[in-house]
């Protein structure tokens, strides 16, 4: 238990488990994993026919964006709504979070109004701030080291298109980013392989990415030539050069990323059933070409509203813990 919050009743329902976050992959057991994408079907597939699923009627959700972002506002704001919640928005132009508060005091406060927060900010260290001061579980929604819920949502959507990923080959095509680094642990913990291409310079950085159990080294492999990486892989995945917050750069990464830009070579020295995935939001003719984005083993549009349904598995998970 945090010794801030000893004594003080959370806004937990009874009988809930104990205030867990998630503020990267490895957070969560293979086991759970399996859970929460079995749960995400089965909550999609309510969504799909119509169906009211609200299991977190009269619980609100405080968002916290230090980053702007489209994907991730409106998938958690409609999720949680959809789950019968609320939702209050805050940005560092709105609130103290942007003025002289210290972290730790906002999480104080808005952790006895609210029942679950997700934040999207920069540092990781922000959020295991927040998180360590925090009543009520906290959702990292990107920061520069990892972004869980997006390859939550990208495994899930593997998984429907393709069957288990357990045994597959993963191709991440470009910069060693926070995207990269979540692939890795990932890929530890639920049995896949992943291949790296970055340019000189933008590797993946293993000791941000190895999970606290040690556990990532050993799930994948690095290759210099991106063609090679995407060789015979079942999925080739890739982000924007630049990602928020590294702008100024922009310039130097067009031309050190110049030769890794997805394109149809490399998704035809894929699998031939491989699938392309891309976060979003894309940039054609840099990182992707817009006949892979575009053609027909690209399932970005899938992969996009998948956060949103393995977001609502996620926060009913943190509050209420496994549903039969």
């Amino acid at each position: 238990m945090n010794p801030n919050t000893k004594g003080i009743p959370s806004t937990l329902p009874k009988g809930a488990p104990p205030v867990r976050h998630y503020l990267q992959f490895a957070d969560f057991s293979t086991e759970e994993y399996g859970y929460l994408l079995e749960r995400t079907a089965f909550i999609k597939a309510k969504f799909k026919r119509f169906e009211r699923h609200q299991s977190l009627v009269d619980r609100t959700l405080a968002m916290i964006f230090e980053k702007a972002s489209t994907r991730t506002r409106v998938s958690f704001e409609a999720g949680m709504y959809q789950l019968g919640g609320s939702v209050v928005h805050l940005t560092t132009g709105d609130s103290q979070l942007g003025r002289s508060e210290p972290i730790e005091d906002s999480a104080r406060v808005i952790s006895r109004m609210t029942d679950i927060v997700m934040i999207r900010t920069y540092e990781q260290t922000k959020i295991e701030r927040f998180a360590a001061h925090s009543r009520v579980p906290v959702i990292n929604g990107l920061t520069n080291e990892f972004h869980p819920c997006q390859i939550l949502a990208d495994i899930f959507t593997y998984i429907e298109h393709r069957g288990p990923i357990a045994g597959k080959t993963v191709a991440w095509v470009g910069d060693g980013n926070n995207m990269a680094n979540t692939w890795l642990q990932a890929a530890a913990m639920l049995g896949f392989h992943l291949r790296v291409s970055t340019p000189s310079g933008y590797e993946l950085n293993e000791k941000v990415a190895v999970t606290p159990h040690g556990m990532g080294t050993g799930s994948y492999k690095t290759y210099s030539n991106p063609m090679d990486a995407c060789k015979g892989a079942d999925l080739v995945t890739t982000d924007v050069w630049t990602s928020m917050g590294y702008e100024a750069e922009n310039e130097a990464r067009r031309k050190a990323f110049a030769a890794w830009c997805v394109n149809r070579e490399m998704m035809a020295a894929a699998a031939p059933d491989a699938l392309f995935m891309h976060c979003l939001p894309a940039h054609r003719g840099e990182e992707v070409e817009a006949e892979v984005i575009d053609g027909p083993q690209s399932v970005v549009w899938d992969e996009a509203e998948n956060r949103m349904h393995v977001q609502k598995a996620l926060m009913e998970y943190l509050l209420l813990g496994r549903l039969a």
